[in-house]
């Protein structure tokens, strides 16, 4: 519920509180004394869905744009005319709890304000979370998503375009793409100066730890979630609801994909940094998107309805332009998401094979523990396996010269690859 303040124009004084009768608002007056061209100023409760409706009725009846208007939460109201009046609304709108317009422009405006505040906070995000990276931890990767302040401007950019706040809308745009470029920089630099003073091993190989993996190669479950970040974001903003654990959820889809970015530019991996720009670009741009639509769907519209029919036009123009921004690169979502199939697919048909072969009589004393598959290039559309390593369990004092010549024929027949075949064995003792 809200508590809602509006200066009286002189002259409109009947006018008003004759529309705040008629809606059944309970409500104080206290006379304006300042001299200005103001009579009172007017106080009512109001359900949270009630706001945009009344302040609107309210402008019609005299409350122009010189008046200031002040919207406070409220968190006890006790009056039967509240009750009422939170019932027919109930009624009416069903379960909306969205807030005002004008509460909206507010609470965006307010995401995106300090430009000092976010460049700081984004570049200690993408510091800790490049440091996430190579360490391999994931705790520090999500303590990394904490701090980001990336919500902000993604839900400034939408709610300028659906309200026709041009400004805000530019603000938001210069906001994101400011925060991308600063998590890539930023990242980028840390990661070349620890690689440099040897702070991390000599020789790593960032694409072999599993939290750096994950973020190389993006398949179609990422714009998922880039899409799910998009609409919580708008949902959490427009209820009125916090919105620091749904920035947690887009700072998921945005940090440490940058981080990776910079990872990928400063050990010289174009790979690395393609594959993960790549899911950058494409969470970024579905955020929008799902935050637009979202916005769209709920109903805010500019406060003049003249402005509607542009904001109607932009907001389409824009929502295109996403969507066909996605649907290019979505092409390389697919080739990986094809990829990881036809991985899988070799991995299981291996896997399969070299089963059968330790069925023979000379190999039914061992047993395959692990597989491993190295490829020409991670999840790219054409990327070949090369090699293969097993892991199999043996009895003690046993040989078996001739089982990596047979995997590899097994292979090779099942597959049609040629590949390099590596077993490694490990003894194994059974008790009863």
């Amino acid at each position: 519920m809200r508590l809602v303040q509006v200066t009286i124009p002189a002259g409109k004084r009947r006018a008003i509180l004759g529309e705040l009768d008629d809606e059944g608002i309970d409500y104080v007056v206290t006379d304006e004394t300042s001299g200005r061209e103001y009579t009172g100023v007017v106080y009512f409760p109001l359900p949270t869905g009630a706001v945009e409706d009344v302040l609107s009725k309210l402008r019609e009846v005299g409350v122009d744009d010189q008046a200031y208007t002040v919207v406070l939460d409220a968190e006890t109201v006790v009056s039967r005319k509240f009750d009422a009046l939170e019932a027919d609304y109930a009624e009416e709108e069903g379960t909306d709890e969205r807030i005002a317009r004008e509460e909206l422009r507010t609470r965006a405006e307010d995401l995106a304000s300090s430009r000092v505040v976010y460049s700081v906070m984004t570049v200690v995000s993408a510091v800790i979370a490049t440091a996430g990276l190579l360490l391999d931890s994931p705790a520090t990767v999500v303590g990394s998503m904490v701090i980001a302040p990336l919500i902000g401007p993604a839900m400034a950019a939408s709610v300028g375009t659906v309200i026709d706040e041009r400004d805000l809308f530019r603000r938001g745009v210069r906001m994101q793409a400011l925060g991308v470029a600063l998590a890539v920089l930023s990242s980028a630099v840390f990661a070349f100066g620890i690689r440099h003073l040897y702070l991390v091993p000599p020789g790593i190989d960032p694409t072999t730890l599993t939290q750096v993996r994950e973020r190389l190669a993006p398949d179609f479950l990422s714009l998922v979630v880039a899409l799910g970040a998009g609409v919580a974001g708008v949902v959490s903003l427009a209820t009125g609801v916090s919105t620091a654990l749904v920035g947690v959820m887009i700072a998921v889809a945005l940090i440490p994909p940058a981080a990776t970015v910079g990872i990928g530019i400063a050990f010289g991996m174009p790979a690395v940094a393609l594959g993960s720009g790549v899911l950058v670009a494409v969470n970024i741009l579905s955020i929008n998107l799902a935050a637009l639509v979202v916005l769209w769907y709920a109903g805010y519209r500019p406060e003049s309805w003249f402005r509607e029919s542009e904001a109607r036009k932009t907001t389409v123009k824009r929502v295109a332009v996403l969507a066909v921004a996605i649907a290019v690169l979505s092409v390389f979502l697919g080739g990986v998401t094809y990829a990881s199939y036809q991985h899988a697919q070799f991995e299981e048909s291996v896997t399969t094979g070299i089963n059968g072969a330790l069925a023979d009589g000379e190999y039914e004393n061992l047993n395959l523990r692990t597989l491993d598959v190295e490829y020409e290039q991670p999840l790219t559309p054409l990327s070949s396996p090369v090699s293969v390593h097993v892991v199999v369990g043996r009895p003690a004092d046993a040989a078996y010269a001739g089982l990596a010549e047979r995997i590899h024929e097994v292979i090779e027949d099942r597959t049609g690859h040629d590949v390099a075949v590596e077993v490694e064995f490990v003894e194994t003792q059974h008790a009863s």
